[in-house]
């Protein structure tokens, strides 16, 4: 199993398993290695099911035959991306109450979105094969973290104060997501701003 390590100002240790069967952890500069490795071994049986659960999609993706987006059409996507996103993002800026710096379009593997520090916004170019609604949510779902830089129940408060139907976005993502990121062509790590 490949295992990458982050290392940042957060507060807890977080493990993520990504859609290649890598997994990655963040995790505290605090955190020792053991600390990072008894959790993973806590966690086997989670990181497990989860790794067969990206295998099973795999397989159905692969019975599905589906085409990768060329570079051409991952460009039209990031354009549309930066014509349609930022006005979203302001628009729920207004809702939620807080500001935000600048807004890069990214073509990414693993993520849909992220919210830095200094609340600079990152998407998934990707996100413009998704439903508007879906879109909306990862929208506020990042514009959240500049209130709660964090997943706590007060975080998901503030989500649901602004869509009271998240989570069916999130479940959308969570079951149709990785459908539109095995589109993704080897172009990965591209910024559009």
């Amino acid at each position: 199993m490949e295992v990458t390590v982050f290392r940042s100002n957060r507060k807890t240790i977080a493990i993520q398993v990504n859609p290649d069967l890598t997994v990655t952890v963040r995790a505290p500069k605090c955190a020792t290695d053991k600390d990072i490795e008894q959790l993973l071994n806590k966690k086997m049986s989670w990181i497990q099911k989860s790794m067969d659960k990206i295998r099973e999609k795999k397989a159905t993706y692969e019975k599905e035959d589906i085409t990768p987006l060329s570079y051409a059409e991952i460009q039209e996507l990031a354009d549309r991306a930066l014509a349609y996103i930022p006005g979203r993002v302001a628009y729920f800026a207004g809702q939620i109450g807080v500001d935000y710096g600048r807004i890069t379009i990214r073509n990414q593997k693993t993520r849909w979105g992220s919210c830095s520090g200094k609340g600079n916004l990152n998407f998934n170019c990707l996100l413009m094969l998704a439903p508007p609604e879906v879109i909306d949510y990862v929208v506020v779902h990042e514009l959240c973290h500049r209130k709660e830089m964090n997943h706590s129940k007060a975080f998901w408060d503030e989500v649901e104060r602004i869509l009271p139907d998240y989570k069916k976005y999130a479940q959308w993502l969570k079951n149709e997501g990785s459908l539109l990121i095995q589109r993704n062509c080897k172009g990965v790590g591209r910024e559009y701003r």
